[in-house]
């Protein structure tokens, strides 16, 4: 595992025409020690020749395909699977990452002395301008907190790989798959550290599973009932605040 690196895990299905972009704003970042992997999941689109042609310019990207469509879940486990770097981050394929992110997300993380930190990050229309709504994040987060709130992005989270086990990160086949992996590293690690200043813009195109709301109330539900076995009433008391500060998110 290489002590300084960066890990950047990107699932791509049928993204074709953020690539370019993504990638290249990857390579724009100020902090040079990273690695891009980008798991194409069965996309019909052209999004894998897009990959592969600046891999050949840029040996720190690595294209992976699979062989059958597995969902974000499993594409993001492969790139785990496959990443040399200590540290690791997720990015959506359509979202986009100031060319900060890295350094300064890291820098937070060494001084913290952190295993799991996240930053804040601002809204954008589908054009990938930012729409003035910034999300600010707490210093800290509990388990207990998480689950009453909705604030980790994970385009913005960063992971110490020496300090949380691979085993602990892989995420689950199951919807909202991502928030359910954060919970779990809370509940076993105890503390994440938010670093509040906007370096993500999170895209919402149209088809965005977070854009429906009944959906996302229903898999937050699924989440607590199913996977953290929640009591009804606690259910019911923790999914009360995350409605809560969802609505004052988008406000």
């Amino acid at each position: 595992m290489n002590a300084d690196m960066v890990s950047i895990v990107v699932p791509v299905y049928n993204a074709e025409r953020f690539l370019p972009e993504t990638i290249e704003l990857v390579q724009k970042q100020t902090y040079r020690d990273w690695e891009l992997i980008l798991v194409d999941d069965c996309s019909s689109d052209n999004g894998a020749a897009i990959v592969r042609q600046y891999a050949k310019d840029d040996t720190r990207i690595r294209l992976i395909q699979q062989e059958v469509n597995a969902g974000a879940a499993r594409s993001r486990n492969l790139g785990i699977s496959q990443a040399n770097g200590r540290y690791l981050c997720f990015l959506d394929a359509d979202d986009i990452w100031t060319s900060q992110k890295l350094e300064k997300e890291l820098a937070y993380m060494k001084e913290k002395k952190a295993a799991f930190v996240f930053t804040g990050y601002e809204f954008a229309d589908a054009k990938g301008e930012g729409l003035g709504k910034i999300v600010h994040v707490p210093e800290t987060i509990s388990y207990e907190q998480a689950l009453k709130n909705t604030t980790i992005f994970t385009s913005t989270v960063m992971i110490d790989r020496d300090k949380i086990a691979d085993t602990d990160i892989y995420m689950p086949q199951i919807a909202s798959e991502d928030t359910a992996t954060w919970w779990h590293i809370l509940k076993k690690y105890q503390i994440g550290y938010g670093l509040d200043e906007n370096l993500v813009r999170y895209r919402r195109t149209e088809g965005t599973l977070s854009s429906n709301k009944l959906v996302a109330i229903q898999r937050i539900w699924g989440l607590y009932r199913r996977q953290e076995k929640l009591s009804w009433c606690k259910s019911m008391y923790c999914m009360f605040f995350w409605a809560f500060r969802a609505v004052l998110r988008r406000v």
